[in-house]
Parts: structure tokens; C-alpha cells; sequence
């Protein structure tokens, strides 16, 4: 039995422990939206957060996350309201759509650990992340605007935290 918390609710599972997370996710705890690409870390389609970080959960044996957290795409809304989320919405990002899960985890992870990104830093950062449909220059663009809409809500708090000490 391997107990990990997924998307803020504590698991158990009881499979091989060499069991890739990847597998796990989808066939034994139904969370479809992370999905398969090529099985060797190279795509990222399959990339979830394990205590914060992003990992590829195709290579990741559930053995490694016992007792850690594991966030999913279906963790971050339940109605597509993560700022992340809705600035892929707003830049059209998608075409086909199947690697959209693992750039929006990276896309987060790399706003949690660099609020405010260059080109060069998006690029160095998703580099990781392959589109089939070549959508980059809106993944960027999304990045972007995640990141300013970010910036607006905590200037907005922050401000409105002055504001009521005054």
C-alpha cells in the first residue's frame, strides 16, 4: 500500500511500487487529464507536480512519492479559473490539445519559481515541452499574460493591505 496526497486529498494505492505515477493517475485513479506522450520524459505531456516541482510521472515509480504531494491539471480548477488556465483560453492556445496539460503544470511551476519570466527564461524553462502543432509563440504569449495577471492581483492585495493599515 503507498499513501501520497494527489490534488490536496490523501490516496492509497495498493499496485506494484514500479508502477509509473503516470499509470496510476490514469488507470487506477481515473485523473485523465495528464496524459501519455512518448514514455521516456522527453515530452512532457505527462508532467505533474510532485511537492511543488515538475516531473515527468511516465518514468516516476510510485515507490519515489510515498508520503509526498502530487498535483494534477484537475488540481489546479475544477472550472478552468487558474490564471494560467485562462490565459491559455484567452491566447487561444490549443490546437490539438494533448500536450496542453503537461505546458500548463510546467507553465505554473515555472511562474511559482520565476514570477515575473523573460523570453529567454520561458524558453529555457518549457524547452522540455514539446508541441506537435507548434503552438509556441502563444504558450509564450499565455505565459506572459499569466504572469502580468498575477503581478495585477498581488499588487491589488497588496495595496488593499496598505490601504486598511493606514
Amino acid at each position: 500500500m503507498i499513501r501520497f496526497n494527489l490534488n490536496n486529498k490523501a490516496v492509497e494505492v495498493d499496485v506494484d511500487p514500479n508502477m509509473p505515477l503516470l499509470w496510476v493517475l490514469r488507470d487506477i485513479l481515473n485523473m485523465t487529464g495528464t496524459k501519455f506522450g512518448c514514455g521516456m520524459a522527453q515530452c512532457g505531456a505527462c508532467t505533474v507536480h510532485l511537492d511543488g516541482q515538475p516531473i515527468r510521472s511516465c518514468v516516476m515509480p510510485l515507490s519515489a512519492i510515498a508520503d509526498k504531494n502530487v498535483d494534477t491539471i484537475e488540481g489546479l480548477s475544477t472550472d478552468a479559473s487558474h490564471p494560467v488556465q485562462q490565459a491559455w483560453l484567452e491566447h487561444n492556445v490549443p490546437q490539438c490539445g494533448y500536450c496542453q496539460s503537461g505546458q500548463i503544470m510546467s507553465a505554473v511551476a515555472l511562474l511559482n519559481e520565476h514570477p515575473n519570466p523573460d523570453d529567454e527564461t520561458i524558453d529555457n524553462y518549457m524547452q522540455g515541452n514539446i508541441c506537435r502543432c507548434g503552438t509556441y509563440p502563444r504558450i509564450k504569449a499565455a505565459i506572459k499574460t499569466a504572469a502580468k495577471n498575477n503581478r495585477s492581483a498581488f499588487d491589488y492585495s497588496l495595496a488593499k493591505d496598505v490601504g486598511a493599515h493606514v
